[in-house]
This record gives C-alpha cells, structure tokens and sequence, in this order.
C-alpha cells in the first residue's frame, strides 16, 4: 500500500515518470551531438577540399562546399560542418607548406587539441612536410592516415600509357611506393589508402571507414558512422544496426509518455515520435529527397531510376505523422497503440498494460520502418552501381 495518501501516490508516480523519461530522452539527444573533429591537411592542391565536400557529400558546386581549385584556395583553419550531422565537422586545414610556421608550430597555430584525429592527403608522393607533420601528430598522440587522393587520375594516366594495363597492379605499385617512400622518411608502419574523391566507394575508402571506426573511442564511433556516406553495403548494416540498438530507448521512452493520463496526448506523442525517428532513419541511409538527388548526379543515374526500386511504402516520400498513421492503421502494432490508449484508464492494472502494449508497437513499427528502408537502401546503392538489385 502506498503510504501518504492516494495523491501523495500520484505525484510520486508522476515524479518518477517524469525523471525517467527524461533520462532517456537526454541519453537519445546525446547520440546526436556527440561532437567529432577531423582535421584534413596535406600541401597545397592534393585535393583536401574535394575531400571534405565528398565526406559530407557535397557536390563541389553546391553553395555549401569548401571551394576548390588547382591552387591553394585554404589559407585559414576552415570548419565544414556535415549538413545532417552538425556535431561532426571536417576542418578544411591550410596546407602546411603555405602558412609561415614550421612542422611544431603548425599544430599549436590550427589548435590540434580539438581534433579527434588528422588525415593527411596527397596527390603524388607524401614529403617531408608531410612527415614532419605526421611526426608532430604521433608526439601529441592523436592518430593520423595517409590518404593517397587522385587515384582515379592516375589509373587513367596508367591506362593510356601501358600496353598492358591492370587496374590491381597499378593500384598495388602506388600503395607500396608510398608506403615505402613514408618508411624511407622515418614513418613507422604508415596507413596509406587510396582514394578518389569523385568514387568513394572505389578503392580504399571503405578501408579507412573501418580504420577510423576501429580506432576511434566507442562514444564517437556512432557520430562517423551516421555521417559517412553509404559507398558499400557493409555500411548501410552497420547503420542499420547501429539504429536498432537505440530502438528499445525510443519504445521504453513512449511506454513512459502512455502512461500520462490525459485522453490522446500519448497517442499524439507516440505518432509525432515515431516520425521524427522514421525521419531520422531516411536521413542516416540517404533516401530522403536531396540526398537522392545527390547520389543521381554522382552516379549519372536518373533520380527517377533510384526511386523505381524503392519498394516500401514510405519510398521518396515526405515522413509526415499522417503518412506513419496511413502505415498504422492496418497494422497489429497500430491496433496496439489504440488500445494502449484506452487501456491506461482501468483501475489498477491499466497502467502496467498501456505500458506493455505501448512499448511492444513502438517497438515492433520501428524495428518495421527500418527494414523497410534499409532494404531500400541497399537496392539504390545497388542501383547506382548498376548490380542486380533484389536484396
């Protein structure tokens, strides 16, 4: 029995409705702005910017681009940050061979302390510029990468001059000269990855995703996650389990909320929540509508082509509350919610079972949408690349 009287037992309950619900929606908010810093540097015209904007995917004409150009066009610390992500920003970083401080000046000029880790780039061969900045880098002890940029020019270039071209052979000669030449300079074991900008998911770019993944602290590995763009299968389900792991947050949240007795407030939550998350699942997979347009452009595919292999209901469409109640109400987990609803007013053993059954929809929808998405996900990128798209 409850000991103070039947409203002392209400607010006592409320109370503790209140801070656990607020627990979960402050750990739910934090997953979104765990900060992440990634400094970009190399010398002048390796391609640092075009780097930048393709990691944030940003078409370099876009307004929000780090401008480009066959000349050094950073002569500041410049952050950029990802357009979906804001708590993950790339830092345009002038090259260390056109600012007037030397290698352990440089770090202390750019304030490497904010940085989570460096990546270094060049278009040919690493220098000693290059090096001495990597050597700077290991004594703070941040993690640094070499990326080798350009190599879709140099494949090219190989192409027309050889008899016998192999795309394996050549990529392989470039790795090694680098590394080697790094190793000749005084670098131990150096990390190099090939990449163009223009074709992410060509080459080594994958490599460094699960490199930096790897490496990164396990409260930052969700926020690279989220901001990387999906240029092979592997990330789309490590996205997709990465949102499955906070769904049984989000049901736990609204099996609180139902519990607020007051008629349909919990149902409204519950339905606006459930969109914004559906929302959120878009964006992660890149199936809303820019960033669809974007992925076109990339892959010289007509949007409309992408969008032909969407099969799930909600495919290009605008995540409204309406269109998630249209998806509900011929669903069990949508007749779930409605009796949640109803449930939550019969004396004594209303409560535990609005909360029951508001967890068990929520759960069970989301866990839904996002299958269906991730299935589409997969069929665009499929798509865009012009393999078989069955799933």
């Amino acid at each position: 029995m409850c000991q103070g009287g039947e409203s002392f037992c209400s607010d006592t309950f409320s109370a503790t409705i209140r801070h656990n619900t607020t627990k979960i929606q402050e750990y739910l908010d934090q997953q979104n702005k765990i900060p992440l810093h990634i400094g970009i540097t190399g010398e002048s015209g390796s391609g640092k910017s075009t780097f930048v904007n393709a990691f944030r995917g940003i078409d370099n004409r876009d307004e929000r681009a780090a401008p480009t150009g066959s000349v050094e066009t950073t002569l500041e610390v410049t952050p950029y940050h990802h357009p979906n992500y804001p708590n993950v920003t790339l830092w345009d970083l002038p090259g260390i061979g056109t600012t007037k401080f030397p290698a352990d000046k440089y770090l202390e000029h750019v304030e490497f302390e904010k940085f989570d880790f460096f990546i270094i780039i060049s278009d040919t061969r690493f220098r000693e510029n290059d090096v001495r900045l990597a050597q700077e880098i290991r004594k703070m002890r941040k993690n640094f990468y070499f990326v080798r940029s350009k190599i879709d020019n140099d494949l090219r270039n190989e192409e027309r001059s050889q008899r016998e071209f192999n795309a394996e052979r050549t990529l392989k000669k470039i790795r090694e000269n680098c590394i080697q030449g790094l190793q000749k300079q005084g670098v131990e074991a150096p990390q190099v990855f090939l990449v163009s900008s223009f074709d992410l998911y060509l080459y080594d770019f994958h490599l460094l995703e699960e490199t930096l993944e790897r490496e990164l602290p396990a409260h930052k590995r969700n926020a690279l996650l989220w901001a990387i763009p999906s240029v092979n299968l592997e990330i789309i389900n490590k996205k997709k389990k990465a949102l499955q792991a906070n769904i049984n947050y989000v049901a736990c949240l609204y099996a609180l909320i139902a519990c607020v007795p007051v008629p349909g407030l919990s149902f409204a939550i519950d339905l606006t929540g459930l969109a914004n998350v559906v929302r959120e699942y878009q964006v992660t997979f890149g199936l809303d509508s820019e960033s669809l347009q974007k992925l076109a452009l990339s892959a010289r595919v007509p949007v409309d082509d992408l969008k032909t292999v969407m099969t799930s209901p909600l495919a290009g469409k605008e995540i409204t509350k309406e269109l998630i109640i249209e998806l509900l109400s011929s669903s069990p987990s949508g007749a779930a919610l409605m009796e949640a609803e109803g449930s939550k007013f019969i004396p004594i053993f209303g409560i535990p079972v609005t909360m029951a059954l508001s967890f068990t929809s929520t759960y069970n929808s989301l866990n839904t949408f996002l299958n269906m998405l991730a299935d589409d996900a997969q069929r665009v990128f499929k798509k865009a690349l012009g393999l078989n798209t069955s799933v």
